[in-house]
């Protein structure tokens, strides 16, 4: 996929409402490895409330080092959100691509996550 290509994804992507509604375009992709991606990441995510917010994790199950599996979340958004943060967030850990140069092809402004 070139670099006009996906950032015309990436603004198609970012006219959707919601994660569930980008996934399923993701995964009408014409690109194989963008459709593959997505499909991969079917029934990943969770919803879950935390300090008073909907908070959308990806749920991944993975051994340590006992062997035993373990279940690993990752927050990829608030429910309510732009959607844009799961877009940036789906090609940052599918593709390696960071996450300011998806903003960038959607014309918008990427803000560092403030550190706690």
């Amino acid at each position: 996929m070139d670099q006009k290509e996906f950032e015309q994804l990436v603004k198609t992507l970012c006219e959707q409402t919601s994660l569930p509604q980008a996934l399923d375009l993701l995964k009408q992709s014409a690109d194989e490895e963008v459709a593959a991606a997505a499909e991969s990441l079917t029934g990943q995510f969770a919803l879950a409330e935390v300090e008073g917010e909907k908070r959308i994790y990806h749920v991944t199950l993975e051994a340590d080092d006992n062997g035993e599996e373990q279940e690993y979340l990752e927050h990829v958004m608030n429910e309510g959100e732009h959607v844009i943060k799961f877009v940036a967030w789906f090609f940052d850990a599918q593709f390696g691509i960071k996450q300011k140069d998806t903003y960038q092809a959607a014309g918008k402004t990427y803000q560092q996550p403030k550190r706690k």
